[in-house]
């Protein structure tokens, strides 16, 4: 695997994380009570929204980890051979 994959590995990651974070933040916010029923209903239409967007994410990583079908040359090049396989690509 090369730079490519790892690439696009940590941002889902991140995301991934940053999603995560978010959740666990409103959850723990709403759990205190403190907080009037406008405001909880608008952290239940959040994590709503926020689990869709993590459904987007993973979804979208899988296909564009299916659209270079782990076989492409630059999963494996280095160097040079990189730089001949993306023009070959970005040439299309």
């Amino acid at each position: 695997m090369n730079l490519l994959f790892w690439g696009l590995t940590v941002s889902m990651i991140g995301k991934v994380l940053l999603v995560v974070g978010v959740l666990k933040a409103h959850g723990q916010i709403a759990h205190e009570h403190r907080i009037d029923a406008k405001v909880l209903r608008t952290f239940h239409t959040e994590k709503i929204i926020t689990i869709v967007g993590l459904i987007f994410i993973l979804v979208g990583y899988g296909l564009e980890v299916y659209f270079y079908k782990f076989d492409t040359p630059l999963f494996t090049c280095e160097g040079a051979e990189c730089q001949e396989a993306a023009a070959l690509i970005l040439s299309l």
